[in-house]
């Protein structure tokens, strides 16, 4: 068992630990003017990283293939779990996401992003390499997706819906898809996004009476401000200007920790979880913010070179649809932060506060572990 914890990759961990201390500090910083509100969010934070490495370790020293034999039980019972939660959690922020369990949420989309993507790895290797077809390999591929996506969907949680569809053409791209399928996906992509935005504008009044009815405006709010900033009302554009005039009186160097002046006078919805990058551009500036995503970039780095090491394509697929999964959460976090994305609930990668997606996020890095561990000549299932 320890000699093949010494195979790990400890630049990895090493970069996990540095997360954690950043995460910490930052959620601490986040919190302050709500103490009494958000009380030893920081705390929880550190003790979900402790329990989080225990399952990397854990995970690491698992044969992944064992997951990937029982991946379509665990896609049943994820899809359940998708089902129930929508008919019996708590409505929280406008949306049935979350189980409570005693003082703690869990939220079962986050645990079916990493099922989708060992289910995914496992269809993608029966084909051994081979180009996928479109009737036998990509259309059954893409069901699979769309069944939780929906599920999500209509919670609502917009954010992890769309993680499921970029893990999906991640993971097809490095299936060995025909460029022809990739050129018919991105233009129906492409058309069915123009259709969208048409239709949102043409029926912009009876969407908004629709949502408002509904008590689900803030998704309205949040797409509009986006699609027609110059219409939105200041209230809705209310976290995204104030997200970038905070991000930009940071400056090169930032105004020091614990010292941001917006975030301090509670400016910033959310600072702790999903706007927590403001919280790292305000008080730490452009320095501090681009080290930060060099982190990210190495840490990325060191799985793709796994991946490319995998004896067994699985492995590489898997990891692929973990590296996909990060690099757009990371993009979209922080480009709805800069104005570049329309706001979602998506967080920041192991920095933003949250037990559940962190939990999640260790148990993708101990599968990352697993398949560097694992991989000694296969055969099949």
């Amino acid at each position: 068992m320890l000699f093949k914890l010494k195979k790990l990759d400890w630049l990895m961990v090493s970069i996990l630990g540095l997360f954690m201390l950043f995460s910490t500090l930052l959620v601490r910083s986040a919190i302050a003017p709500y103490e009494s509100e958000f009380r030893n969010y920081d705390i929880k934070t550190l003790l979900f990283y402790v329990l989080g490495f225990i399952v990397v370790f854990s995970v690491a020293l698992v044969d992944y293939r064992t997951l990937l034999r029982f991946s379509w039980y665990f896609y049943g019972a994820g899809c359940v779990l998708l089902v129930l939660v929508y008919l019996f959690a708590p409505e929280i922020n406008g949306a049935r996401s979350w189980f409570r369990i005693g003082g703690l949420q869990f939220q079962p989309a986050e645990l079916v992003k990493v099922i989708l993507i060992v289910t995914t790895a496992y269809l993608l290797g029966k084909k051994q390499g081979k180009p996928l077809q479109f009737r036998r390999d990509i259309i059954p591929i893409t069901l699979v997706t769309l069944l939780p996506f929906f599920l999500v969907l209509i919670q609502p949680d917009l954010g992890n819906a769309i993680i499921y569809l970029v893990v999906l053409v991640g993971m097809l791209w490095i299936g060995n898809a025909r460029y022809s399928h990739v050129l018919i996906a991105l233009t129906a992509a492409v058309a069915a996004l123009i259709l969208a935005v048409t239709l949102f504008n043409a029926f912009n009044t009876e969407i908004q009476d629709y949502l408002t009815k509904h008590q689900k405006l803030h998704w309205y709010q949040r797409i509009n401000t986006f699609i027609n900033p110059d219409q939105a009302s200041s209230d809705d554009k209310h976290q995204s200007n104030y997200a970038k005039i905070a991000i930009g009186s940071g400056g090169l160097l930032g105004d020091g920790y614990m010292k941001g002046e917006l975030k301090n006078k509670k400016f910033i919805p959310y600072p702790y979880s999903d706007s927590i990058f403001v919280v790292v551009g305000e008080e730490f500036g452009f320095v501090g913010s681009s080290l930060l995503l060099l982190l990210y970039f190495l840490f990325i780095y060191r799985m793709i070179l796994i991946a490319l090491h995998c004896i067994d394509k699985r492995g590489a697929y898997v990891i692929i649809g973990i590296v996909a999964m990060f690099l757009f959460q990371i993009f979209e976090n922080v480009g709805m932060m800069i104005g570049l994305m329309p706001i979602t609930g998506i967080t920041l990668p192991f920095i933003s506060y949250g037990g559940t997606s962190l939990l999640i996020n260790m148990l993708c890095i101990g599968l990352v572990f697993s398949i560097k561990l694992h991989q000694e000549k296969y055969k099949v299932n």
